[in-house]
This record gives structure tokens, C-alpha cells and sequence, in this order.
């Protein structure tokens, strides 16, 4: 029985018997654990030579258990790696580099896997497609151009809360959009430049906050009123105790509120180009401090504005027209919360929300470390979509497989992350307000927060739209959500296209996260490159294992059939190929002979004698017109005797001819360079005929 199972695994491998060669690749053949070792060799070589052949020989750095199976099931040998690969293109120096106990022969009769194996065999090769959790983690340009990577060079221009913070800001100059309609206005506190225009905008939105409590609290005026003619009614006396002991706030404070308000909508309207002398001064410093600290005390509660139903018409007016021309107007709410980001960090590390302008700029200025740009301050969206009274954000997916063209693929299918605690802005803790995972995994669900959301804090987005279906908003998906998440990623990969090193034969992964606003608009926070694929919870673990498959499908597959199978993922964006425009402009083609230097004039010989139909004056007008002019008949010249003379059939190049007067006549040269510069050429030219 067990001859004929050697025999049986040997013509399979023989004769290409693709159901055990399937078999082999996915390791789970049952046949080759009881067969002898030397009949395993034997058909690891086989598939081995095979996949150097056909150039499938692939490296990975870091846990990625799908990517390993998904490319050993399409026929690729895994050349392992046990030590932070630097060349990977020269296979002899990586030998003289590892020579640990993992890159040490391991004798066949102790190695079961089929897989190690072949990955031994291969040890030597050039792997064509590397895995790597950091570009960094390999020399990125010692790669030769058919070698695979899944990470380009220069991202941070958008995969760092830096580049993507300063970057979005060109963004009008790529594309008719403005980046204040999906990403949260930010600021990098890494100058003083970038700390004033935070400092502005924390007061302008100070001012457009108290004009937001003077229309919610439009009834509150009247409240009062009333309630002192109330004294008697039981249910009404607690409400005069406790307006008692509020602070009333001057009329002042929305009069100045408004006058920001106005101006900062003249700023936004252009209408500030051509300012009036009698424009309204901007307010002072004293002045902001004092509105600040008005504000403070009007949101804690502590205080309340005198006759503000007074001004309910002017701010509802103002509140309108900022809004028609600030997308983020809805956003900002009442309380000014920002959120406190380190710029190089990932994973929600030391990020914290604040509403107290000078608490944040205190806390960058107590970091000393010698880290550049250090901090980013965005605006937090205090009027998020909760689900069940609690806060959520979305993983996106998105693939770029060339950056000229630029070609982007977008992901079908998402995840949504929640909080471990109801939300809350009275409270600004990061459980409430940073959905993280990496945050919200050492944390315990809240009792208070909804027994209907999943206790692993994660729905995929299939979830999400039967959830919003069975709410009657089942179309809010595909009509807001889903297209305004592919705008926001095309465009951004639009402006960071300059920035990004367009290796060919590279592509990347990324991970975006969005938080959707109270209407459904998503909001693009971050941009992560090598997303986390654990699977760390049930919906990770089958999301995170088909994007990985698909994403094998779209950049191996389709590398030799263009209509294969691509999964969920869909082309986003393909940039259209741009023909050079044929040249009209000027010839620029540089003409001319080369100079060479005058030979030494060597006197002339007595004895030279030319031929008869060489000495013919009409010859010598055919071939070379120019000679006319020195060899035309007439009496000579008095001022100048002719330096041509022809005598006895001889012609004699005279270097002293007598002058009228018996004076000694000037030289051959002399002569030449007073004829002029066209006679000069003519008797060079007449010279060159003779040569």
C-alpha cells in the first residue's frame, strides 16, 4: 500500500497532476505527513523550480498569516526572512549578513512542512514581491524593477496628521473643491505663525458660540420674566433661586460677538478687499480675553445674557449667512472643543480634547522635545451621528497602484468602530470621544451605554445600512455617505500625487477614518499607511482577511489578465492619460561649420604651373563666380594694384606691388584687410577654388 502511494505522488508530480500540486500549495495535503521524505523533496523541488521559473518567489516582514496563504495557494514560494531585511535584491550579501540559527541548514529529516522546504530551496533567489509592515524595513531603492513592494516612498505628505493637515490646504489649486467641506479646519502648532491663525479661529468661534446661545436659549430671557410673577406656584420656585445666582452679562458681549461675526463674514464674502475708512476696527486684546472669559462662564452655565431676546433676529441672521458660506458651521456646536493630536504618532497615542484656547497652547509649549512639528490642533465635530446614544468612526479601505497615472481602487466594504461610553461633551474623556481600537480594547463597556450595540464595539458597514433601512434612511448610504467617502479620498490623493515617489511596479493599502456629522456627511479625520489586520474582533478577522485576499487579486491577478476577479474592490479613480501637444516653436537646430585655425602663409613657388583650362577666366567665373570681381578685365587700379596676376601662364600672388609715386606699396595682408570684408571673402574663396 505504501509503494503505491510513492508511486501514485510521484507521477502526480511528474505528470503536473494539478489536484496534488493544488494540494501541496495550500499545505494540507494529508498524503505528503505519511510519505517519505525523499518523495516530499523530490515534488518540492519540482513546484520550486517552477515557481523561479515563472519569477514567484515572494518575502514577508511582520505578521501576515492571509497574505502568506493567499500568494502560496496561487503557486509563489516564500523566501523567509529572519532579521530586518536591508538589500534584498543582493542574495549574497543577505548570506554573509544572516548567518543566525533561523538561516541555518536544517537537515531534511528534521523538517516536516512541505513549505519550509521549499522555502530553503529558494534561500539564494531574489524574491519578486515583499510584504513589509514599514517601507523603511528594506533598502527601498536597491529593488530592481520587477520586484514588488507594498509601500511607496515620501507618503507623509497625507499618511502623517502633519502633511495631511498642511497639504489639504492647497487643494483648491488640483481640483474645484474647497477641503473645509470634508476634512475639520487644523492647524500644525509648530510655528508662530500656525499658533496665531489657531488663536484667531478659537476666538472667532468663541464669537459665532455666543451668537448660537443666543438663538438655543431664545426662550430663557422670557423664562425669567415669567417666572418671577410665578413666585407662588410651587413648580416655579426653584427657577428664580437659582437665576439669582448667575452672573448677567452685558448686552456688550453679543454686540461684539456680532461685529466678529460680521467681520469674518465679510472675509469669507470677499467683501474685505476694498475695506471702507469707517470699517469696524478689529477688537483689541483686552478686548478678546474679556469675550473669552464671558464665553467660558456662559457655557459652564455660570452666567446668562441680559435682554439677549433683543438680539435674537441679528444672530439668527448672521448664523444663516456664515452658514451658507462655512461648511463648518454645524460642526463646531457651542463648547469649542479642539483636539490635541501628536503629529508623528499613530494609534491615538496622547491624544486629548480640550475647550480652553490658553490650557492648549500651555501644553504645547511645555513639550521640549526636540521633535519636529510636534503637535496638530483640528477642530472635533461636537455634533457626530450616535448610534444608540453613542459615538462611532469608520475604516475605510482604499488601494493605490500607481501614482502617474494615478490609479486608486476604493473598497466596498467598511467597519464601524464605537466607544466603550455614552457620548457626552460635559465630560472629555478619550473612552467617550477616541474610537480607536487600539484605545478601545483595554477599556470596559459602560453599563449606562445601549445593550443593543455589539459587545466587541464593531459593526461592518453591511450592519450599519440594515440598521439605518429599518430606521427608514436605507438609501442615506449609497446616496451621501459611500460617494462623499470617495470625493474626499480621491481628492486628497490628487494634491499628495507631487509629494509621493511614483515607484512602478509598487502599490499600498491605507486606511482612512471618517466620522459621520448629525446629516449623515462623513468628515475625513486620518489617513493611516499599514492598517492594523488582526483580528481582533469578529468583524476584523473576516473583514481583514478579504481585503488582504482582494487586495493579492488586484495587484498579482490582474497583472496578466486585466478582466479578472477584483473582489470588492472597485476603480475609484484612473488618471486619463495626457498626450503631448504637437510642437510648433521655433527651429532651435544650430547650424554652422567648424573654425579651424589659419595655416602659416608659405611663399610662393616659381616654378608651380596649372594647366591651361584652369587658367580660362571663364572657367573660373563657373566655378567659382566670387573670383570675377579680382580677375575682371580693366586698367588697373591706381589707389591699389591687383595682387592676382597672371604672367606667362602663371599666376603670381605679388606681396609688394609699386605704388604711383615710387613708394614701396603696402603688404599682401594690408591690402586683403582694406578691400572690405565681402572682397576679403571673394579673393579666401577665389584661393579655395585652386586648392
Amino acid at each position: 500500500m505504501e509503494l503505491g502511494e510513492r508511486k501514485r505522488l510521484l507521477s502526480a508530480s511528474s505528470d503536473g497532476d494539478w489536484r496534488e500540486e493544488n494540494k501541496l500549495k495550500r499545505g494540507i495535503s494529508q498524503d505528503l505527513c505519511s510519505s517519505p521524505k525523499l518523495d516530499r523533496y523530490k515534488i518540492a523541488r519540482q513546484l520550486t523550480e517552477k515557481a523561479i521559473k515563472e519569477k514567484k518567489i515572494f518575502s514577508i516582514y511582520g505578521h501576515y498569516p492571509v497574505i502568506r496563504a493567499a500568494l502560496r495557494r496561487k503557486g509563489w514560494v516564500e523566501k523567509k526572512l529572519h532579521f530586518l531585511p536591508k538589500a534584498l535584491s543582493n542574495p549574497g550579501a543577505e548570506s554573509k549578513q544572516a548567518e543566525g540559527k533561523e538561516n541555518q541548514e536544517v537537515p531534511l529529516e528534521e523538517t516536516d512542512d512541505i513549505h519550509d522546504l521549499m522555502s530553503r530551496l529558494v534561500r539564494n533567489e531574489m524574491p519578486y514581491f515583499l510584504w513589509t509592515i514599514k517601507r523603511d524595513s528594506i533598502d527601498y531603492h536597491s529593488l530592481g524593477c520587477d520586484q514588488m513592494l507594498n509601500h511607496y516612498g515620501k507618503t507623509a505628505s497625507f499618511t502623517t496628521k502633519i502633511g495631511l493637515c498642511l497639504n489639504l490646504r492647497s487643494l483648491p489649486w488640483y481640483v474645484q473643491a474647497d477641503p473645509d467641506a470634508f476634512f475639520p479646519r487644523c492647524y500644525g502648532l509648530c510655528s508662530d505663525s500656525e499658533k496665531q491663525e489657531f488663536l484667531d479661529d478659537f476666538r472667532r468661534t468663541v464669537a459665532c458660540s455666543v451668537l448660537k446661545w443666543v438663538v438655543s436659549h431664545r426662550g430663557a430671557a422670557q423664562s425669567r420674566k415669567t417666572g418671577e410673577a410665578k413666585d407662588s406656584d410651587p413648580d416655579t420656585q426653584n427657577g428664580p433661586e437659582k437665576d439669582a445666582k448667575l452672573e448677567g452679562l452685558s448686552e456688550q458681549l453679543v454686540d461684539l460677538a456680532c461685529r466678529v461675526c460680521q467681520a469674518r463674514l465679510g472675509q469669507l464674502e470677499h467683501e474685505d478687499l476694498d475695506e471702507p475708512e469707517d470699517a469696524a476696527r478689529d477688537p483689541t486684546e483686552d478686548e478678546w480675553k474679556e469675550l473669552t472669559q464671558q464665553y467660558y462662564s456662559l457655557i459652564r452655565g455660570d452666567a446668562f445674557v441680559l435682554n439677549s431676546g433683543s438680539h435674537l433676529s441679528q444672530c439668527q441672521a448672521l448664523l444663516n449667512r456664515i452658514s451658507s458660506v462655512s461648511p463648518q458651521t454645524e460642526i463646531d456646536g457651542l463648547r469649542n472643543i479642539w483636539i490635541v493630536k501628536p503629529a508623528a504618532k499613530s494609534r491615538g497615542r496622547d491624544i486629548v480634547c480640550m475647550d480652553r484656547v490658553e490650557e492648549i497652547l500651555e501644553l504645547v509649549a511645555a513639550d521640549h522635545s526636540s521633535t519636529k512639528d510636534k503637535w496638530v490642533v483640528q477642530k472635533y465635530i461636537e455634533t457626530p451621528l450616535l448610534i444608540h446614544g453613542t459615538k462611532f468612526d469608520i475604516r475605510q479601505w482604499f488601494l493605490v497602484t500607481d501614482w502617474n497615472p494615478l490609479t486608486i481602487w476604493f473598497y466596498k466594504e467598511s467597519y464601524l468602530r464605537f466607544s466603550t461610553r455614552r457620548f457626552s461633551l460635559d465630560d472629555l474623556d478619550g473612552a467617550i470621544h477616541l474610537c480607536n481600537n487600539s484605545i478601545q480594547k483595554h477599556l470596559r463597556n459602560d453599563k449606562d451605554r445601549s445593550p443593543l450595540l455589539p459587545p466587541h464595539n464593531m459593526w461592518t458597514s453591511t450592519r450599519f445600512q440594515e440598521y439605518l433601512q429599518r430606521r427608514g434612511q436605507g438609501s442615506v448610504w449609497s446616496s451621501v455617505v459611500y460617494p462623499c467617502m470617495k470625493r474626499a479620498i480621491a481628492n486628497t490623493m490628487k494634491v499628495a500625487q507631487d509629494h509621493v515617489e511614483p515607484r512602478k511596479n509598487s502599490f499600498e493599502l491605507y486606511g482612512a477614518d471618517f466620522i459621520l456629522g448629525h446629516d449623515f456627511k462623513p468628515w475625513l479625520i486620518e489617513i493611516n499607511s499599514s492598517p492594523a489586520m488582526h483580528p481582533s474582533t469578529p468583524v476584523t478577522a473576516q473583514l481583514c482577511t478579504q481585503v488582504q485576499e482582494d487586495t493579492i487579486k488586484v495587484v498579482v491577478d490582474r497583472k496578466g489578465d486585466r478582466s479578472c476577479d477584483v473582489g470588492k474592490f472597485e476603480l475609484l479613480w484612473r488618471q486619463p492619460a495626457v498626450d503631448l501637444p504637437p510642437a510648433h516653436g521655433s527651429d532651435l537646430c544650430v547650424e554652422g561649420v567648424s573654425v579651424r585655425k589659419a595655416k602659416k602663409q608659405t611663399p610662393p613657388t616659381p616654378g608651380l604651373k596649372f594647366s591651361s583650362p584652369l587658367l580660362d577666366p571663364q572657367l573660373l567665373k563657373v566655378r567659382c563666380p566670387s573670383v570675377s570681381a579680382v580677375l575682371a578685365p580693366g586698367p588697373p587700379q591706381t589707389a591699389l594694384q591687383q595682387d592676382l596676376k597672371l604672367k606667362d601662364g602663371k599666376l603670381l600672388v605679388q606681396q609688394d606691388l609699386a605704388c604711383p609715386g615710387g613708394r614701396a606699396g603696402p603688404s599682401l595682408g594690408e591690402r586683403i584687410s582694406g578691400l572690405g570684408l565681402s572682397s576679403c571673402s571673394r579673393i579666401q574663396e577665389a584661393l579655395g577654388c585652386f586648392a
